[in-house]
């Protein structure tokens, strides 16, 4: 039965920087998702509170060291950042800056759920920008403290010689919200009954995250400002803002954005948005609030979702950390299993390919796995981890052509191993319990011998939001080799609760 009504976050999970637009009946979304592949999920909706993720922009956005984590180089807290979602003249574009390649990235598609991507690439990053259609024109706005417009061909492929290139709001203006701390960035940009609007964020010096909004009647015209947001969601008072609002069918209007939520990740948060004077005013974001449309569409809710591993590639549920490397992972080599084979030597998570993840989410999940470990080499690691800078893990080390059961906690630079335990046969099952409800942040791991009698291990691990990886706790299946390469894991199934 359809629900009509929901309570904030609309999702809770790590769904940050989002960009929504509407085309018909449907909504699209898209959100940052920094250095896990395939990249900037497509995110769809009948309702706005119901969502699927149905596509990506792409599957490798550059093959470069940082992507493949090679001379030890990464591109954690960086890939793609903040992206700009639009619909004009029956083309898709999403547009993003990258800053581990230093790039900006415009993406172009006449069919956002299943087409092929054509990319154009501009040679700097446009930071937090915001794409806009006018009569003809193409133009980006992008950039901190002073936000700038530049203007770009009209095929939105490259910038635009001797186009409009100016600041549109200075410093001086966008800092309404109070001096210092973060300026103002995050644009969001739109041309509504006529008039220029553009959403930001702020973060000034002893207040928490606002909203702000600036107008003017031309594009490149004198703007006013005011903070049309300021207030929280939870006991965490880091501020609820960065997003924009989107118009119904109907005529009314709702805004997301998104709130800090701790170790879970930046939460989307939706709120109805009425104007008055022309200016967009945010109503309440807690208890229930009616759900924005009302629809019997179905959706498939698979932002997180368990797997049997039956199929021959992984599900839009997943994205590998870092580039993966193909020829060393399988789902039909041994079918109804994931296969991961050691690719290349390390010391621990942060550095190993072929990674695989999905999103935690609050107030508390539990993810669980069954591996074949029979075909480990000694020096490999194996196992299922809570993964961010700050990680833990439940999983099988191998060495002197032994096998042990460990229980791996990172709270600082250092991992600490904090069980061993022998392990005479070749499958074990692992659990990973996340509390996330009131900022509690902690993470339980349990190893079983049975699949049914399961024993707590080591010392939970106190999670962290850390800027370094700049995610939410992500569930992570590895694999990796510290001697030799070669060996490989297979998991039987990943569920998710």
């Amino acid at each position: 039965m359809h629900t009509t009504t929901f309570t904030n976050p609309v999702i809770w999970a790590d769904v940050p920087d989002v960009s929504v637009i509407r085309v018909g009946e449907v909504f699209y979304m898209t959100s940052t998702t920094m250095h896990f592949n395939p990249g900037c999920p497509i995110m769809k909706s009948y309702d706005l509170v119901n969502w699927e993720i149905v596509n990506y922009v792409y599957d490798i956005l550059e093959e470069d060291a940082t992507m493949n984590m090679a001379d030890g180089k990464h591109a954690y807290g960086k890939g793609s950042w903040a992206s700009s979602l639009r619909y004009h003249e029956g083309i898709f574009y999403v547009a993003f800056a990258a800053w581990n390649t230093g790039k900006t990235y415009i993406f172009q598609t006449d069919d956002i759920e299943r087409g092929e991507w054509q990319r154009a690439v501009l040679d700097s990053v446009y930071h937090d920008m915001s794409l806009l259609f006018d009569d003809g024109r193409v133009f980006m706005v992008y950039g901190g403290g002073n936000i700038r417009v530049i203007e770009l061909t009209a095929d939105a492929t490259a910038i635009k010689p001797d186009g409009m290139d100016k600041i549109l709001i200075p410093k001086e203006i966008s800092s309404i919200g109070g001096e210092g701390g973060l300026n103002a960035e995050g644009s969001q940009f739109f041309k509504i009954n006529g008039k220029y609007y553009l959403f930001a964020i702020s973060w000034p010096i002893g207040r928490r995250r606002i909203q702000l909004c600036f107008r003017s009647d031309s594009i490149d015209g004198d703007y006013e400002g005011r903070v049309v947001y300021d207030a929280n969601l939870t006991h965490r008072d880091d501020g609820i803002a960065q997003g924009a609002i989107i118009g119904l069918a109907d005529g009314s209007w709702y805004g997301m954005l998104f709130q800090d939520n701790g170790a879970v990740g930046r939460t989307p948060v939706i709120m109805p948005v009425a104007f008055e004077d022309g200016w967009p005013v945010f109503g309440e974001a807690k208890g229930e609030i009616p759900v924005p449309v009302s629809t019997e569409r179905k959706i498939n809710h698979n932002i997180w979702l368990s797997d049997n591993f039956d199929e021959e590639k992984p599900g839009l549920q997943w994205q590998w950390n870092h580039n993966p490397v193909n020829t060393h992972w399988s789902l039909t080599e041994r079918p109804g299993f994931l296969r991961i084979k050691t690719a290349l030597l390390c010391d621990n998570i942060t550095k190993a390919r072929n990674t695989l993840t999905q999103r935690t989410f609050a107030p508390e999940c539990t993810g669980e796995t069954k591996m074949d470990v029979s075909e480990m080499k000694n020096g490999d690691t194996a196992g299922f981890a809570a993964f961010q800078y700050n990680y833990g893990f439940a999983g099988v080390r191998m060495a002197n052509n032994q096998k042990q059961i460990i229980m791996v906690n990172r709270g600082g630079e250092d991992e600490v191993l904090t069980e061993s335990i022998p392990l005479k046969q070749t499958e074990i099952y692992f659990r990973i319990k996340c509390d996330f409800s009131n900022g509690i942040d902690i993470a339980y791991f349990y190893y079983s011998l049975n699949g049914e009698e399961w024993i707590l291990a080591g010392t939970p691990l106190n999670m962290k939001y850390t800027l370094e990886h700049f995610v939410g706790y992500r569930f992570a299946l590895f694999n990796y080799a510290a001697t030799e390469i070669g060996g490989y894991v297979d998991f039987d199934y990943f569920k998710i609760s």
